[in-house]
């Protein structure tokens, strides 16, 4: 296996990893929000937090060094639209979960904070989620853009 393979795999996988536990997130704290159980959502939302910092946090390091380890080791120069347009999603993208991962901290004390006096969930925390919710849609589909332009290089 060449270096190229190598790097290209490691990229492959990171874009993964970001695209996998972003989906399985949304979809466990939208589970968790339907019970409108405080309880459930706290501890749902403390291991999305913990998700979030060791798998996505990780994997979004890693892809833009190893995108550009792949641009040197293939003479891709950056002026290549398909992959301007990635780094501009790419932008994009973490402008939208930079503030989730906020968001995400905040409804889980939240939620703590009401499971532990045994009292319904602030209205704080469904402007949050509400907010939350809204951002996955360019924040998910920004990186869902980025995956085609890799493949199909369309331009």
């Amino acid at each position: 296996m060449t270096l190229y393979f190598l790097v290209k795999f490691l990229h492959v996988l990171g874009a993964i990893v970001i695209l996998g536990t972003g989906t399985g997130i949304a979809f466990f704290m939208l589970m968790a929000h339907r019970t409108d159980n405080a309880e459930f959502i706290a501890r749902t939302a403390s291991v999305v937090v913990i998700a979030d910092a060791i798998f996505t946090l990780s994997a979004v390091i890693l892809q833009p060094l190893s995108g550009g380890l792949l641009m040197m080791l293939s003479a891709t120069p950056i002026t290549e639209r398909w992959l301007l347009a990635s780094l501009g999603l790419y932008a994009v993208a973490g402008l939208f979960w930079i503030p989730v991962v906020f968001m995400q901290i905040e409804m889980r004390d939240l939620a703590r904070r009401a499971a532990a006096q045994h009292a319904a969930l602030p209205e704080r925390y469904f402007v949050l989620f509400r907010r939350w919710f809204a951002f996955g849609f360019p924040g998910f589909g920004a990186t869902m853009a980025i995956l085609w332009l890799m493949v199909a290089k369309p331009f």
